[in-house]
This record gives structure tokens, sequence and C-alpha cells, in this order.
């Protein structure tokens, strides 16, 4: 080969190989979807946790374009979307449902009318039970799928709940139930009485956090209204005017303790945030709750609200009513995974559901020493007398009303 054919043999192979680099970098010649990076982000950004949003979304290449399809909770979230796609220059169609559904008309607010409604991971009976809501909490009604319905609860958690827990209202019927008087049922369980008089027939069962509609007071019991228009009576040492107990609520330290042992023994149930069961987090946040404060839903997330206080185990920082998470730290590249927490009660114990709600103790010395959460200790949070924007304050909020 002579040397001028040495040289225009090279620069084929020079084109050659310049062209099959510039292949490998055209995303849709190699069947890379140049959508998967742009949704990727806005999903980290904007819904991270599945727990309290969503962002589903998928984009597929359609004649030249890209056709978005899913759902989300998050209008901000699309909007960025579709941000990034046009300073990238990518043509699509917006075929993404946004929450909450058209086919609601309406009707996107819901109150649990029954004393304690189970909200399930998937619209079926048969699935994990993910959460619980108390008769009068507020919802957020996202979409309907043939008896069940997909709702946010005040915390931002989501979950399914078949129709026979809920009443749904527009928003006018939602500010009028707002607007009126109502009831918090205070002790941990009890029901309520067609008539005046504890001898008379149950209407329902009660437990403690449940929100009425107050009608009047007669003979020692205040009359209520169900979401779903049922009406009773509950004696008024159970109960308080709600606008009365958000007056007098005293968060502190003694109070959160006593509230905890209220429920001495209530069995352990995973999901359960209820008189009727609690797990591990569902127990502090009904303690937190009757004491005026809405927490995060799970202990993960719990561990990401209020005040470091130690991560050491020196427990001569805690006051009563903080907070004890359990589990495995960060270690070798795994992620550190939260799975317990209880709350500290004062002499070197803490009090949390595990089996049942019980009090343990960090003392070796202690006939109640709980050494297997001793040894996965991670860190101790304290919410009392700390603002926090995951944390809803009862006493500021209208969450339900006045």
């Amino acid at each position: 080969m002579t040397f001028l054919n040495r040289c225009v043999y090279a620069l084929i192979l020079a084109v050659a190989f310049i062209g099959c680099n510039d292949a490998k970098q055209d995303p849709i010649t190699n069947n890379e979807n140049p959508t998967d990076a742009f949704i990727k982000d806005v999903q980290g950004e904007y819904a991270p946790d599945r727990r309290v949003a969503r962002f589903d979304v998928t984009g597929e290449e359609y004649e030249g374009k890209f056709v978005l399809r899913g759902e989300t909770t998050n209008h901000e979230a699309l909007a960025r979307l579709k941000q990034k796609l046009d300073s990238a220059q990518i043509k699509y169609v917006d075929s993404i449902q946004v929450y909450p559904s058209k086919g609601l008309e309406g009707e996107t607010n819901a109150l649990v009318r029954i004393s304690v409604a189970n909200l399930r991971s998937n619209p079926q009976h048969s699935a994990e039970l993910a959460t619980q809501a108390t008769l009068g909490t507020p919802l957020k009604v996202l979409k309907k799928e043939g008896e069940w319905y997909l709702v946010q609860t005040p915390d931002k958690y989501l979950s399914w709940v078949d129709h026979g827990g809920i009443s749904l209202l527009s928003d006018k019927e939602f500010r009028r139930w707002k607007a009126a008087e109502k009831v918090i049922f205070t002790e941990a369980y009890g029901q309520v009485n067609k008539e005046a008089s504890e001898n008379s027939e149950v209407v329902s069962d009660a437990v403690a956090g449940n929100i009425f509609v107050l009608r009047g007071v007669k003979n020692g019991f205040f009359e209520v209204e169900y979401p779903d228009d049922r009406t009773g009576f509950i004696n008024t040492s159970e109960a308080q005017k709600y606008s009365d107990w958000i007056d007098n609520l005293e968060i502190s330290e003694e109070n959160l303790v006593k509230t905890s042992k209220e429920f001495m023994g209530l069995p352990y149930l995973w999901g359960g945030t209820s008189a009727k069961g609690v797990d591990c987090s569902g127990y502090t946040k009904t303690v937190f709750f009757m004491n005026g404060l809405i927490i995060p839903r799970d202990a993960s997330q719990q561990v990401h609200a209020g005040m470091l206080v130690d991560s050491t185990k020196n427990f001569e920082k805690l006051q009563k009513g903080d907070l004890l998470f359990f589990g495995t730290p960060e270690k070798d590249g795994n992620k550190e995974k939260v799975v317990h927490v209880g709350m500290w009660i004062g002499d070197n114990q803490f009090i949390h559901s595990s089996g049942r709600v019980q009090v343990s103790s960090m003392d070796s010395e202690a006939p109640n020493f709980d050494e297997f959460n001793y040894n996965r200790y991670l860190r101790t949070k304290r919410y009392l007398n700390h603002e926090d924007h995951s944390i809803i304050y009862l006493t500021v909020s209208d969450l339900f009303g006045r």
C-alpha cells in the first residue's frame, strides 16, 4: 500500500470512528430517552417521598415528540418539568393527570365519619394498613377508583380509604363545617349514645381525638352531629368544646407523659394511630396530637423534625417528651434506616409501642432494661418549644376551625 493510499485509509477510519462516537452521543439513536433525566430530577426535587407526594411520570417517544403520561399531586412539579423540557428544546405532549381528579366533580374534601378509618396502601381491604384517621379528620380527596378514594391526611400522608369511612364535601360544605362549633372526645375510648343517658342505645364507639359538630348541651351531655348527619350524645366528662380545649392546651413535659400513660398496654398494630391499636410512630403521633401537635406519620419522617438533642447515648441531656429513634446507622455505603421511635419519660426510661405500649429503661441495671433498643439507638430529637415547618400546631392552625 502506497503512502497516499495509507493516508486515505486512515482518513476513512477516522471519519468512521467519529461517526460511531456521534451515534453513541445521540440519545434517540441509542434508545436513550432524553426525558428520563429531567423527570428524575423533578421527582427528586418535588416528590422524593412517595408517602407524601407523587410524581409518577414517563415520557414515550411518538412521531418526533414525547408523550408525557402518568400522575402527580403537585402542579408546581409539572410546571418545572415543562420548563426543563422547553429549555432543552424537547417537543412533548402533556397527558399527565394532576390531582385532584376532575371526575370528583368538586367533592375534593372529606371528613372521616367513623371512629377510626383504616387507610390502606392500595385500594383494597387486603392491602397493607398504611395509617389511620379518626372521626372528624379533614382529608383532601385526590381521585376515585371503584369504591375507594385516594386521600391525603393533614400530615400529607397519601393512602386509600373505602367509601364507607368518609363523607365527601364540596368546598362550600367544608367551609360550613369548619365554621361550626365543635367537640373533641378526650378519653382514650368511649361511646356516643342515642339519648342524653348512658343507658340509652349506642350510636357508635368513640376514641381520643374524635371531632364532632356541637348541637347543644342537655342533662350533662353534649349533643353532637357526625359528618354523615347522624346525631348522638356524649357525656361532658368525656369531651370538651374544641375551642375550650385549644384555649386551655398546655404543651408541657408533664402533660406529654400523662397522655402517654393513658394508653399503657394498648396493643401494637402496624399502621395504627388510634386507641384501637398503634405502631411505634402511630403511638407518638397520637400522644402529641392529644397535646395539640400533628407530627409526621412514620418514624423515618419524625426523625427529620425537631431539634437534635443527643446522638451519643448521653441520656442526661434528655427531657421528658423527647423522641428517641432507633435503627441502623449509615455504614459502608448503606443508608441509615430509622425503624423505631419512643418517648422519654424521665428516670432513664422511655415509653413506646413494642408488642404493646410499655415502659423500657436505658439503665442496664434496671429490670426493664431494653438492651435491644439500647444497642440500636441512633439519636434523640425535641419537639417541645421548637417550631418546625413539618409540625402542625393546632393552637394556631384553623384545621378544625374554632
